[in-house]
């Protein structure tokens, strides 16, 4: 096994217990990555299709309990010949061996585990599952101390008889008497055994012992169990009343339900013994089979057995004489009683063994065997099993079974859980299939009011019913948007159908795109049905290009269609940094050169223009940005008509340069101009 993939996802790793019908290995599931638990049925019950078919019922109700006590079951299948269980992996230690390591628990710590073990009974009480197996093996102990019950339904689906096979000795010390002599179970039924579990937790030991399978079922019928207390003293009066009402040998007379025994449980851990003792007032007296005197079993004169009434060694009470005589007259009645009750007994015995010496005699007492199992089994392989098996075959009659195939045997008279007499009669009864119904077809409400899909399906023959509303972009509000049958589909008439209706398109919850290319953006909300429009402003925090908000806001609930802008970065908002241009035009190139340099400008020149001549024009003038290009526009100094220059003499003979048009008074008087 180890290796194998199982159902193409679950890969068997190594081996961590087996029992009387399964083995169980820690395996991966290779789809979600998580450690599983694979419980894979032995060849035998694989092989039986009465098994097969039950293992799926009940895998399948399994599944569906949801419980933080309950072990989870993930999926089930089958993989050629081997049915397989995913579950939950657990760590930690089944109770069983928990009690053999250290004994009898801690009062409190009992009624906690048995407080767990109802709230799991109670859920799958509700989901009309019995357990069926409730014994310490099945609880498992996690790491915290919680406790995890397996196996809910698996039970159910193998043979409940008991044989002498020592894997089923395990279970017949917890099973109810009701299960021993094959009667119909109920919830009760896990109660009794769950009884029996708090007994062994509380006194490290099992209330009945015997050598095999057979002889503890019988004790189970017959005897009653000894109080907790006389094999552990240390258990309070509270708990064992608690755990003797759980171990009635009469259902009736046990905790109804799982819930009311949890809220027994609950009562006595919080300390309200006033609700415990009111619960567990009034335990019944049970009649038997077989009365065994000795310790814990006191007889009456009903020839029942009742539960004993524990006296504590250090509690003493001193009858007065009046009390003491009317306890020996009552003692004398009832020794009155008991001699003419064991003068009918003794009659009724001699009869019974003349009546067994006429019998044995005359060879009629045929030795007993236990009944096969025959269901799921053809109608050939039946007679064959019972002719085997030393029976003869009796009425075989056909019936209709919605869980066996046609030709299969679905019933059986007596069961494979009773004993009979070699050669006598087993009736059986053959599945015809499932009951022939009257089927209609599935019409089509779609678009329909309320009123007229209940009209159209009453006209068909089927049963309407109103699920709960739903969304629906393209069904207005109201209408029928789907149905839990698809239309055309056949079923048996008076069918209930399921329809929903349509409450209006679904809002659409505007998504958070901030920080997002805008192309990215506006992709997202076209996809989810929304329009888009661009808008821009300036951001100092946002990169430039994408989204700084938008309108409405990320998590705004709108319709289908409604419009969103969105707004996108500019980048920084520029700054206001303008400066005065200095006035050059009519100054010397070089002077306005240094003016404008001075302030910060760069200078150019226009085409033409020369670094050697006076600014006849200039741009820009009045402001410009710090750090900006001033174009300038040059002409050549004028020149003297003369001589172009030169010297001349005044009066008084001294020489002074002559004005012509590149002279420093002629470039004054044009800058004045």
């Amino acid at each position: 096994m180890p290796g194998m993939i199982l159902g193409g996802r679950y890969q068997v790793q190594d081996k961590i217990g087996s029992g009387g019908m399964a083995t169980v290995y820690r395996g991966l599931d290779e789809v979600l990555g998580r450690t599983v638990a694979i419980k894979t049925m032995l060849p035998q019950y694989a092989s039986d299709p009465s098994f097969a078919a039950r293992f799926k019922q009940e895998a399948q109700a399994a599944a569906a309990l949801q419980s933080p006590y309950i072990v989870s079951v993930y999926d089930w299948g089958k993989d050629a010949d081997t049915y397989y269980i995913v579950m939950e992996y657990l760590r930690g230690t089944d109770l069983k061996s928990g009690i053999r390591k250290h004994g009898a628990l801690d009062c409190k710590k009992v009624a906690q585990i048995g407080s767990q073990i109802a709230q799991a009974l109670s859920v799958a009480h509700k989901h009309d599952i019995i357990h069926r197996d409730i014994k310490p093996q099945n609880i498992m102990v996690q790491p915290d101390g919680n406790i995890k019950v397996m196996d809910f339904g698996i039970a159910r689906a193998k043979n409940s008889h008991l044989t002498q096979d020592n894997s089923v000795l395990g279970t017949a010390h917890y099973v109810s008497p009701e299960q021993t002599q094959g009667k119909e179970l109920g919830p009760t039924t896990d109660i009794y055994s769950l009884g029996i579990v708090m007994y062994e937790a509380a006194t490290g030991q099992v209330p009945f012992q015997g050598d095999d399978a057979i002889s503890v079922a019988l004790k189970q019928v017959n005897e009653q169990p000894k109080p907790p207390s006389q094999l552990n003293p240390a258990v309070d009066p509270s708990l064992e009343s608690i755990i003797l009402k759980c171990m009635q040998k009469n259902p009736a007379a046990r905790f109804q339900t799982a819930d009311e025994l949890y809220h027994v449980l609950r009562d006595y851990l919080a300390g309200r013994m006033q609700a415990v003792n009111s619960a567990t007032a009034t335990l019944a007296a049970q009649a038997t089979n077989k009365i065994e005197r000795g310790a814990g079993v006191q007889p009456i004169k009903s020839g029942t057995a009742t539960l004993p009434r524990v006296e504590r060694t250090n509690r003493y009470r001193v009858q007065s004489a009046t009390e003491q005589a009317a306890e020996e007259e009552e003692a004398r009645e009832r020794r009155h009683r008991r001699n003419v009750i064991l003068g009918v007994l003794g009659a009724l015995l001699a009869i019974g063994v003349a009546v067994f010496v006429v019998f044995s005699a005359l060879g009629s007492r045929a030795a007993m065997k236990q009944v096969p199992n025959l269901i799921g089994r053809t109608q050939e392989e039946a007679i064959a099993l019972i002719e085997q098996n030393g029976f003869d075959v009796g009425n075989v009659r056909g019936g209709y079974s919605k869980d066996y195939e046609e030709g299969l045997v679905f019933d059986q008279t007596p069961t494979s859980t009773q004993m009979a007499e070699e050669g006598s009669k087993i009736d059986i009864m053959v599945s015809q299939g499932e009951s022939p119904v009257d089927q209609v077809e599935v019409p089509d409400l779609s678009n329909m009011t309320q009123e007229e899909a209940e009209k159209k399906l009453a006209e068909y023959g089927l049963t309407p019913r109103r699920g709960d509303d739903r969304p629906d972009d393209n069904i207005e509000s109201g209408k029928v948007c789907g149905q839990n049958v698809e239309p055309g589909e056949m079923v048996a008439r008076n069918s209930t159908i399921t329809f929903y209706l349509s409450s209006g398109a679904e809002p659409i919850e505007v998504p958070d795109v901030t920080g997002q290319d805008a192309d990215a953006a506006e992709e997202a909300l076209t996809d989810l049905g929304l329009k888009v429009k661009r808008d821009y402003a300036h951001s100092s925090s946002d990169a430039e290009g994408t989204i700084i908000r938008t309108d409405p806001t990320s998590g705004t609930e709108v319709e289908k269609g409604h419009e969103v802008t969105i707004y996108i970065s500019q980048g920084p908002e520029p700054v206001d940094t303008t400066v005065d241009v200095p006035y050059v035009i009519g100054s010397d190139y070089s002077i306005a050169y240094t003016k404008l340099t001075s302030a910060g400008f760069s200078v150019a020149l226009t085409q033409g223009s020369s670094a050697s001549g006076v600014v006849t024009d200039q741009y820009p003038t009045g402001t410009a940005a710090e750090g900006a290009t001033i174009t300038l526009t040059t002409e050549p100094y004028p020149q003297d008509p003369g001589t172009g220059g030169g010297t001349t003499s005044d009066e008084t003979g001294t020489e002074t340069p002559s004005i012509g048009e590149g002279s420093i008074s002629s470039r004054i008087s044009l800058r004045d101009t």
